[in-house]
């Protein structure tokens, strides 16, 4: 079965610079902010964070990380990051999970939710520059915006997951790693060369579209907080050719 890896893997192999996932934040913290990144630079960003929760946790098949961030890039490759290693993506909010205690790590944007969580935790800062977190990092937390730049792009997975293995827990409920693709294309049936708009708001949406977008060696723009507002031009320039907004 293909797997979110292989995913990845076929886009850097295609076209390696070509732009795969492209994020407006027009949220008050962001005002604006606009990311595109390429297969390639992708990977690295996977590779890191893999080598993160592989070398410091040994995170692997069985293991349960939460990841508590909404739709961003950033929860784009901490989800592939989760997966490199085998081990499957929460996406459950912690109100709405009974084993919510039962998490080997937790990464999010929320130090309050950085603060309360069980197991070892990554504090995410969204903003793309930036090089260290602009709050207090709740004790013994990892600050990933200035340690994860100091691990390897290159990974290199201790043990695989098998097709059975959950890969995705939402409100759904749990998605093997055997089925997550095929489930994710069947959701959102694209054509070849898809260059896809989002504005989701559920992260477990956000990547299911993703892997939609890029196992049809297509692609995916983001906007975040953009309720409201005139996006015509936007959509324009990113020569797309479908808009997912009314899903």
């Amino acid at each position: 079965m293909r797997t979110p890896v292989d995913v990845l893997a076929d886009l850097v192999r295609a076209d390696p610079a070509r732009p795969r996932l492209t994020t407006y934040d027009d949220t008050a913290a962001a005002s604006g902010e606009r990311i595109e990144l390429s297969a390639r630079v992708l990977a690295n960003w996977v590779a890191k964070a893999a080598n993160l929760l592989q070398d410091e946790w040994d995170v692997g098949p069985g293991s349960r990380v939460r990841l508590a961030l909404p739709p961003h890039w950033r929860l784009a490759y901490w989800a592939y990051a989760v997966w490199s290693v085998g081990g499957t993506a929460v996406l459950t909010p912690v109100r709405d999970d009974p084993d919510a205690g039962d998490v080997d790590v937790t990464v999010s944007d929320d130090p309050a939710v950085i603060e309360t969580a069980a197991g070892d935790r990554i504090l995410v800062t969204l903003a793309a520059l930036a090089r260290r977190a602009p709050v207090a990092v709740p004790a013994g937390a990892f600050d990933e915006a200035a340690t994860l730049a100091t691990y390897a792009d290159r990974f290199d997975a201790w043990a695989t997951a098998a097709d059975t293995d959950p890969a995705l827990v939402d409100a759904a409920g749990e998605t093997a790693y055997g089925s997550l693709v095929l489930d994710a294309c069947a959701a959102t049936d694209l054509p070849p060369d898809a260059r896809v708009h989002t504005s989701t708001d559920d992260p477990a949406t956000f990547l299911r579209q993703l892997l939609a977008a890029w196992s049809v060696d297509g692609s995916l723009v983001l906007s975040r907080g953009a309720e409201g507002r005139d996006l015509t031009s936007r959509l324009a320039s990113e020569a797309l050719t479908l808009d997912l907004r009314a899903g």
